[in-house]
């Protein structure tokens, strides 16, 4: 075990023996000495997200049990309420998707907005910022654990249960920030899966004519070594050259690949189109490392591919020709990488050189249902950042995604929706590298994680305008609820008569 390893082990110990109770997302007393796969739930009186119409405005049945669902079928009738002591709730005729996924966001630069000095909000400017706020960071765990805290259980009250969280590695931070991230992994694991990823946002070669890596790669090989590190990555167009920027893309497949953990990239995050795209670069590297990212055929049949490559961001493909996107499509054939656009981020980042352009900057960020509808590409969005110099702006709530997605994207067609749905829910999680369900619509076998959007009773509806209120389920147990608390004042309340504004005293004819 490396002296981190033991640093890491050492710390977690000391903060399960000391740690005071803390309110959580999940209710400790329900929770505690029970065996999850025996968790049974029946959501009843639900709608599903059915493309055919009859089938979508009907009332449904799902029971669940552990992690799967055994059972789908019409609601109950008599339209009974749930009955004491058993496990059911009555989603009242709301729609229930599968559970939202943060495919990307990271978890260590979430609400530092207030530490960032931020005088023109570029990506140079906040790139500097936050590397400042850094330095402080392994000298307050407690921080990075309360604001990471925060991020999760806000993500799980909006419907998330699964979320690869970035956590940097680096000089500046060391392990402290990988330690906070063991340390919440472990307090929600009942009500989240959360996937670290380790990440070098800095540069792992020092200067610009390094042919070795630095000391910024070695502790990334070092927290590698944690087996609860499930994915490494890094953001290659950080590096001084072209050259080392497609060293740092090699060096991260090839330690990902023999670690046995995905890979996930920041790459091509530009709109400069004499920029070479990097991501040709990472094909032609991922193509030469094929034994780890595409298991031997068995029997004649290819089974699915261990681990997975993620791409975030990638703004430079919006400046892809039709005939080039089907040449990407052609490249990346049967290799398993999946683009996760990141609009909160890239919309308010790039495109600022034409600020003084008739239009203004442009639609900065992957067209997500355009492309996988056209070129058959996978495509997955997330939130990415919180209040940081990266993204002052947007909640944790995927689904918020979707509603500024239909209009960035233009896509409001049933069609479209479905994509910019599955792009929050079954394609993010394909990206983490978990199975998703075949559809949006459960089916038995398919894994109980769901989300009931209360009060939206149509797909339509969840996605261009979701409602607040939700639960969250997870391996069929209720882990989270949000609802709202709304009043307003209908009368003057000393009893005098309200005066009417013109338009409302006209009886119209």
């Amino acid at each position: 075990m490396s002296n981190y390893s033991k640093r890491i082990t050492h710390w977690l110990s000391g903060r399960r023996r000391n740690q005071e109770e803390v309110p959580s997302t999940v209710n400790a007393s329900e929770t505690r000495g029970t065996d999850t796969t025996k968790a049974s739930l029946v959501i009843n009186n639900v709608r599903l997200a059915y493309a055919d119409e009859e089938m979508a405005k009907k009332l449904w049945k799902v029971e669940c049990r552990g992690e799967k669902v055994i059972n789908v079928s019409p609601a109950d009738e008599k339209n009974l309420p749930p009955r004491p002591n058993k496990h059911e709730i009555d989603a009242g005729g709301s729609i229930m998707l599968p559970s939202l996924c943060h495919s990307h966001i990271h978890l260590d630069k979430c609400y530092i907005l207030d530490r960032c000095k931020c005088e023109t909000g570029d990506f140079k400017e906040a790139l500097e910022v936050t590397a400042q706020a850094k330095r402080n960071f392994r000298f307050n765990k407690d921080d990075l654990l309360l604001r990471g805290r925060r991020l999760i259980r806000e993500s799980v009250e909006c419907g998330v249960t699964s979320m690869r969280a970035h956590v940097e590695v680096d000089t500046y931070v060391e392990m402290a920030c990988l330690e906070v991230a063991l340390h919440l992994k472990e307090e929600f694991k009942l009500a989240c899966h959360v996937q670290i990823a380790v990440f070098a946002q800095e540069p792992i070669f020092d200067t610009n004519v390094d042919v070795e890596a630095g000391p910024n790669y070695r502790l990334l090989q070092e927290a590698s070594e944690t087996a609860e590190v499930e994915v490494i990555g890094s953001a290659p167009y950080v590096e001084a050259t072209i050259e080392q920027a497609k060293r740092n893309i090699a060096l991260i497949l090839e330690l990902a690949g023999q670690r046995g953990k995905h890979a996930d990239f920041h790459l091509d995050y530009n709109l400069d189109p004499t920029s070479e795209p990097l991501i040709y670069e990472l094909i032609t590297q991922a193509q030469g490392l094929r034994r780890f990212w595409l298991p031997p055929a068995v029997d004649g049949a290819s089974s699915l591919p261990r681990k997975r490559i993620t791409v975030g961001h990638a703004t430079r493909l919006q400046l892809f020709t039709p005939a080039q996107w089907k040449e990407l499509n052609s490249l990346i054939g049967d290799l398993p990488i999946t683009f996760v656009g990141l609009p909160n981020s890239d919309m308010y980042m790039q495109g600022r050189a034409d600020t003084d352009k008739p239009l203004g900057p442009p639609r900065s960020t992957l067209r997500v249902p355009y492309i996988a509808r056209q070129y058959d590409i996978q495509m997955a969005m997330s939130v990415n950042n919180i209040e940081n110099a990266f993204t002052p702006q947007g909640s944790v709530d995927p689904l918020g995604l979707c509603a500024l997605g239909a209009a960035i994207f233009q896509s409001a067609t049933p069609a479209d929706i479905r994509i910019l749905a599955r792009a929050v829910t079954l394609t993010s999680k394909l990206a983490m590298g978990i199975e998703p369900p075949r559809g949006l619509c459960p089916e038995k076998g398919d894994l109980s994680d769901f989300v009931i959007v209360r009060g939206s009773e149509s797909l339509a509806q969840a996605v261009l305008n979701p409602s607040h209120d939700r639960t969250t389920i997870r391996q069929s147990r209720v882990v989270a609820q949000r609802r709202t608390t709304t009043w307003m004042i209908l009368k003057d309340p000393r009893g005098l008569p309200v005066i009417r504004p013109w338009y409302r005293r006209i009886k119209w004819l």
